[in-house]
């Protein structure tokens, strides 16, 4: 495919449908707080650290907390991944020691996505080349709000045919694209240019994850695997902290996608904040008592 191609794919829901349906699932989502289903959450995050003062020293610390998770917390599974700036790539790379983690770096002129297509491509083969087999860029967004889908169709394809063993996560920005039907075409033009995944945002800006955006990007994946029969990966990001917020967001994937989609393979959550909330809330569902340990 060498353009995207929307004619085949209609986004069919009004505002106030999605707002409906997510609310009969949201009701149904507690219930869900279950100590078993919050360690299948745990396994979906990626554990992420994208800051201006990241250093050798602050990639080792975190990579040894997951080098000893599991020797602290038996019978839980991993992280599914560390993410980290391209720089920061060989850091993990040596620390590491959990080969079932995956590592994956931001790429692509992260987080703005304002930089020449050259760049981005060189960028994310370099992060490959450092050991990264998960690569998560932005689309070109303020190109897609003009309607130059061409463009941002053709950037995530060069990108994904630059690293073509790699995981490639495509981050939408869902709330700068003003509207449902633009988050749903946006899905289906990074699907159709190879993404693997598809992201709701970077953390960096207000809007960031909604249960509504998902929903929409849900409702595309559906879409798009009965088109083609291809699955992809869903993972919302930013601003996610706490148990309940995280259900809601399992919910609605297992309600629209299926429980296929539940695994780290096809479901991933950004929210590091998150990851001692869950722990403690395990530990609560499970013995009655507070914990309040900060284990990350």
């Amino acid at each position: 495919m060498d353009k995207p191609d929307l004619t085949s794919f209609n986004f069919l829901f009004s505002d106030e449908i999605v707002s409906t349906r997510l609310n009969e699932i949201s009701s149904r989502s507690a219930s869900l707080l279950t100590p078993a289903i919050l360690k299948d959450i745990f396994s979906f995050i990626d554990m992420t650290s994208l800051n201006t003062g990241d250093n050798d020293l602050v990639i080792r610390s975190m990579c040894e907390k997951v080098n000893q998770f599991g020797n602290n917390y038996p019978g839980y599974k991993n992280v599914a991944a560390i993410c980290v700036y391209p720089s920061m790539v060989e850091y993990v790379k040596t620390f590491l020691k959990q080969a079932d983690v995956s590592i994956a770096s931001v790429a692509g002129g992260f987080p703005s996505s304002q930089t020449f297509p050259e760049i981005k491509t060189k960028e994310a083969e370099l992060a490959v080349q450092r050991g990264a087999n998960e690569i998560d860029i932005v689309i070109s967004a303020g190109e897609f709000l003009k309607g130059n889908y061409d463009f941002v169709f053709k950037e995530i394809k060069a990108i994904r045919e630059t690293i073509p063993n790699a995981h490639l996560k495509v981050i939408l920005e869902t709330g700068l694209l003003k509207s449902f039907k633009n988050i749903y075409e946006a899905s289906i033009i990074s699907m159709q240019a190879g993404a693997n995944f598809i992201k709701t945002s970077t953390g960096k800006m207000d809007p960031a994850a909604t249960p509504e955006a998902l929903m929409v990007m849900c409702l595309a994946v559906a879409d798009y695997y009965k088109a083609t029969g291809k699955k992809t990966g869903i993972k919302p990001a930013g601003g996610i902290s706490n148990s309940e917020q995280a259900i809601i967001y399992y919910a609605i994937v297992r309600e629209i996608l299926g429980n296929s989609w539940l695994m780290p393979a096809l479901f991933r959550i950004g929210a590091s904040r998150l990851a001692n909330n869950l722990l403690n809330d395990i530990h609560r569902l499970s013995t009655g008592e507070e914990s309040g340990k900060k284990y990350f």
